[in-house]
């Protein structure tokens, strides 16, 4: 499952993130501001992530260190749509 969750995760960076470089290429734990996502865009992976998996970011997942990477993604998404 994590891997269609993770495929998800790949598409929506591809799409909003404005990455450097492709996000299949890059390992679950890069980080992704590394890889060229700005704060700005962070925002629209939130959006895109909220649409796509139908969960809302508590004001407590709103940190950089929620969107670092796409294990970090999965993560908070796991956890949203545990409930």
């Amino acid at each position: 499952m994590s891997t269609d969750i993770d495929a998800q995760i790949r598409a929506i960076l591809d799409q909003h993130g404005r990455l450097s470089r492709a996000a299949a290429g890059l390992l679950p734990d890069a980080d992704l501001y590394q890889a060229g996502m700005s704060s700005h865009a962070s925002v629209n992976v939130m959006l895109a992530l909220e649409g796509a998996f139908d969960v809302e970011f508590p004001d407590r997942m709103l940190t950089r260190s929620a969107f670092q990477s796409i294990a970090a993604i999965r993560g908070a998404v796991l956890e949203l749509t545990a409930a």
